[in-house]
């Protein structure tokens, strides 16, 4: 594997790329001195297990792999897929959340409203091609499972 292709990869970018970035942006801007906030550090904790841990639960459950790049061979819509449509996807933006909070970071924040843009049309993209591939029961789930967060949107 390439080292682009490596990179290009989504959580590569969010798990390691964009940390590590931000960390040099701030210990550049702040002179060799690295703000952190602990009391956030749990959310950069829940979202990389939950984009863990829902991902294993969709390969198990649907096959496939756990991007799209090898697609699941069955709709998973139970545990944590029957409260939101994109529990790995939020679990990116929960740690991108976390990474600006605990660090403190304008820059961090840019990055994390890019990828929360960039997240929310992957998702209607996916979207598309999931309602090509799966017909009315993917039909019937998005009009029972919100896309980001239960209960809201």
């Amino acid at each position: 594997m390439t080292v682009l292709r490596f990179v290009k990869r989504t959580p590569v970018r969010t798990f390691l790329l964009y940390p590590l970035v931000v960390i040099v942006w701030e210990l550049i801007l702040n002179r060799g001195t690295l703000k952190v906030d602990l009391i956030y550090l749990p959310l950069m904790v829940w979202g990389y297990l939950q984009y863990r841990l829902c991902g294993v639960y969709r390969v198990k459950r649907g096959g496939g792999g756990p991007g799209f790049e090898v697609p699941p061979e069955r709709l998973v819509s139970s545990g944590p897929y029957a409260y939101t449509r994109n529990p790995m996807y939020l679990g990116h933006i929960i740690f991108l959340l976390g990474l600006t909070l605990t660090l403190r970071s304008l820059l961090a924040a840019v990055i994390t409203v890019a990828c929360i843009v960039w997240f929310h049309y992957r998702v209607l993209a996916d979207e598309k091609s999931l309602v090509k591939r799966w017909g009315e029961p993917y039909v019937h789930y998005l009009s029972t499972v919100k896309r980001w967060v239960p209960g809201l949107i």
